[in-house]
């Protein structure tokens, strides 16, 4: 079968930066250049925290719980993930006593995961809530299921990818990796913030070649508290979702009205992305 034609039209947009979460909820690591198929970026959200009591998987959404995740950080070594604490321990996911290290720091007996279970979930406070009670506050969290908009079985929140543009995160006035997304795309000066939300049902083709991926926006992205927390080095910036509440509450469906930036995509064609791909929206 022919490869599809390109979409012979401007790109105005570019890949500027892309990131991987090799771990849910902990500090992901940049790439330059990476295979994206159906079920997302190699990699990406491979593994996750579980918490042994209850099955539910560990985030950063419920800051109570689990924001200490955001001190750690978590990178592909070949075949392996390695797992760096605040404490200055660097090891292998699967390792012996990771499990222990981790359940000793975060207060609660958890095991690291490499296979999303049916049902998987997560619990969401409003961010809302996390704002106005404040991150140690008990606040009442509803239970997500996560993964439902991918084919996969990794720990992504709701679809394969996530993306922002530049235009978004320069209106709000913070880092874009609060946000945690894939992929990062510049765009155009004049460009308008939560541009994001107009490209739902659009598709996005990467690259100039056959190489590249075609990826189909589903969804503006809703936020949680995550983007307010600290995240490594970054100290606390509840302007990052506050901004939202205040500027961009969007009616996705099955979410309700609320705060978002950036969008989820599926992928409509597998490829390879690298930084500097230029970007055609059709």
């Amino acid at each position: 079968m022919a490869p599809p034609t390109w979409p012979r039209r401007r790109a105005e947009l570019q890949i500027t930066t892309m990131w991987r979460y090799p771990v849910k909820s902990m500090l992901g690591e940049q790439v330059d250049e990476v295979h994206v198929a159906p079920e997302g970026l190699a990699r990406d959200r491979a593994l996750a925290v579980v918490d042994s009591a209850t099955g539910m998987v560990a985030t950063a959404k419920h800051p109570r719980l689990w924001r200490d995740l955001l001190t750690y950080s978590a990178r592909s070594d070949g075949d392996h993930v390695r797992i760096t604490s605040p404490s200055g321990w660097t090891l292998d996911a699967p390792a012996r006593d990771v499990d222990a290290r981790l359940s000793k720091a975060l207060g609660r007996v958890v095991r690291i995961c490499s296979e999303r279970p049916d049902g998987a979930s997560v619990e969401r406070p409003a961010p809302e809530d996390v704002l106005a009670e404040g991150v140690d506050a008990r606040v009442p969290a509803a239970t997500v299921r996560i993964g439902q908009g991918s084919p996969g079985t990794t720990f992504v929140d709701y679809a394969p990818v996530h993306l922002i543009t530049t235009a978004t995160v320069e209106e709000v006035g913070t880092e874009h990796l609060r946000y945690r997304p894939n992929l990062v795309l510049r765009t155009p000066s004049g460009t308008p913030a939560y541009v994001e939300n107009d490209w739902v049902g659009r598709e996005l083709y990467v690259g100039d070649g056959q190489a590249g991926p075609v990826l189909r926006v589903t969804l503006p992205t809703p936020r949680c508290a995550v983007p307010t927390l600290e995240h490594g080095a970054l100290p606390r910036a509840v302007h990052a979702v506050r901004t939202l509440i205040a500027s961009n509450r969007v009616d996705v469906p099955g979410f309700g009205a609320v705060p978002c930036a950036g969008c989820y995509v599926e992928v409509v064609r597998p490829g390879v992305s690298r930084v500097g791909d230029e970007v055609t929206l059709r």
